[in-house]
């Protein structure tokens, strides 16, 4: 299936944005550990959370997990400390991420984990067992969801967890947002380094729990007001925080500098409610940025800054390369087509210095199993407006109504079967 997406002149609108992702998933795991029966309140219902709560409900002894890499990283180490064994799998590109410097910490630790068919790779059989904790030491410049699984398990460990980070921290943000929702279930943890963590074997307690939206899908937004450029265009999100945990909140910083003003409806800190944003163009000869804390958001300010003709160096993309696709490869391909040239560096930079090339003829966009090649891809039917996504229907990974909210917001969207 393909979409044509033909974008409206104007756009003035209010968005209803999922929950967010990342906390759900955090917290769906929190939830589990500490045995209570009150289920936080606005979960997503995105694919990867819905896959979490499967698994919760069924218990099923073969766990599919599809495609949701958060959801595999943080089930490993949840089933590690639980009675019972478990097959954890998921779709053929996901036996493809590597995972195996998770499971080397996990066994460590004292879990059973063997691979059902490559080492370092789901499938993985895992036989639950309570497990002793205490200190560890593990590499942290490949993924913080690596962190983040060992550290949610870290309270109900019988020795605790000290974890010491060697190399380059990569995505913290994303590592205190999962301290701050294990504080909010009464888990004693703190960094009591620069590279170092200790979580308090002391059990969680159950409680009510509100999951902000999701400033992930906010980002999209940012992005479709950019480029359609009209200073009479307004959009309104619904339920996000000033001072977000999230780490992907710095979008509404980096947009600022492209000419998006945010406004928060009620400025109280940590009380989600409405944000308002306008655009008036700023001319910005050229936009530098280190992804390594943010490295969701490359996508869109890659989009955003080529079709605004914003030449740009990009850091700290390492990680795109393990995600639902290699990122960078997906963008440098993508962008050709609609006549741009991408440059990368070692792996983890993109640029763009200006080059361009002869696009396709009516382009069309491959997503790649990726919801945010879809998403981000979606705004450049303003200077595209023939052009077509392949498999539209990625976005229910994160973003379930991507599609039904640009409908409402004036977009027009034709099928092509």
């Amino acid at each position: 299936m393909q979409y044509k997406i033909t974008p409206p002149a104007v756009i003035d609108t209010t968005v209803a944005l999922p929950a967010s992702k990342s906390i759900s998933n955090r917290a769906l795991i929190i939830h589990a550990l500490t045995g209570g029966d009150i289920m936080p309140d606005n979960l997503s219902d995105c694919d990867d959370t819905e896959v979490i709560v499967r698994a919760f409900k069924e218990k099923p002894e073969v766990v599919d997990l599809q495609g949701a890499g958060t959801a595999m990283r943080f089930m490993t180490a949840y089933l590690s400390t639980i009675p019972g064994e478990h097959i954890l799998t998921g779709t053929e590109r996901m036996k493809h991420r590597p995972i195996g410097i998770l499971c080397d910490a996990l066994r460590t630790l004292g879990a059973q984990i063997s691979y059902t068919d490559h080492e370092g790779f789901p499938p993985l059989r895992i036989t639950g067992q309570p497990l002793e904790g205490g200190r560890l030491e593990m590499p942290s410049n490949v993924s913080s969801q690596y962190i983040s699984a060992l550290l949610m398990i870290g309270p109900m460990l019988q020795r605790g967890l000290e974890l010491k980070l060697s190399g380059s921290i990569i995505s913290r943000p994303y590592i205190d947002l999962t301290l701050c929702t294990m504080r909010d279930f009464g888990a004693e943890v703190e960094w009591t380094g620069p590279d170092t963590i200790k979580v308090t074997p002391k059990p969680y307690t159950p409680r009510p729990y509100l999951i902000e939206n999701d400033w992930s899908a906010a980002s999209y937004w940012y992005e479709m007001l950019t480029l359609n450029g009209n200073s009479d265009s307004r959009i309104k999100l619904e339920g996000l925080t000033d001072g977000s945990r999230q780490g992907d909140s710095m979008v509404r910083y980096l947009f600022s500098v492209l000419g998006v003003k945010t406004s928060f409806e009620n400025k109280e800190m940590g009380v989600p409610t409405n944000v308002n944003l306008r655009y008036r163009r700023r001319a910005l000869p050229r936009m530098e940025f280190d992804f390594i804390n943010q490295p969701d958001l490359a996508q869109t300010f890659v989009v955003t800054c080529v079709l605004s003709g914003i030449p740009f160096h990009f850091k700290g993309l390492g990680t795109l390369r393990i995600k639902e696709t290699d990122r960078i490869e997906a963008l440098k391909t993508e962008m050709r087509k609609l006549g741009f040239v991408l440059h990368d560096h070692e792996g983890s930079e993109l640029l763009w210095e200006g080059d361009r090339c002869e696009p396709a003829y009516l382009p069309v966009i491959e997503t790649y199993e990726d919801h945010r090649m879809a998403m981000a891809f979606a705004g450049a039917a303003y200077q595209f407006p023939q052009m077509r996504i392949n498999h539209p229907e990625v976005v229910s990974k994160s973003y379930p109504r991507f599609w039904d909210d640009l409908r409402k917001a004036g977009f027009k969207i034709d099928t092509i079967v």
